[in-house]
């Protein structure tokens, strides 16, 4: 398995919360800028949020307040809590990496999205 394996999406209520992971198994989460991306039907694919290997996060506009990024080292799992969620969430999840670099500055997301790095996603669905 070289890519990596989300899970944990589902259909929600609009207010309701769910918790994504991501079993990344070609890179160690711990070494480099990890993060989420999503893509809503006929939308581009955006990046959501984003961990350093220091554990510094970055969030787009949307996801602050509501989303929050971790990892765990041990387990080379990465992880997006999602709460209060709108119909507006409503997207394919995909964990993403960029090996080029620890810590998510100047250019991160294209790194990401470049890299090329990308499992089958995780489907969330929050209806109104």
């Amino acid at each position: 398995q070289v890519e990596p394996v989300e899970s944990g999406g589902g259909s929600v209520q609009a207010g309701g919360s769910l918790r994504l992971s991501c079993t990344a198994s070609r890179y160690t989460v711990s070494s480099y800028c990890m993060g989420w991306f999503r893509q809503a039907p006929g939308k581009e694919r955006e990046g959501v949020v984003a961990i350093a290997s220091d554990g510094s996060t970055s969030y787009a506009d949307s996801a602050k307040g509501r989303f929050t990024i971790s990892k765990d080292n041990a387990k080379n799992t990465l992880y997006l809590q999602m709460n209060s969620l709108k119909p507006e969430d409503t997207a394919m999840y995909y964990c993403a990496a960029d090996v080029t670099a620890r810590y998510c500055r100047g250019g991160f997301w294209q790194r990401m999205f470049d890299s090329g790095y990308w499992g089958q996603g995780t489907q969330v669905t929050v209806s109104s």
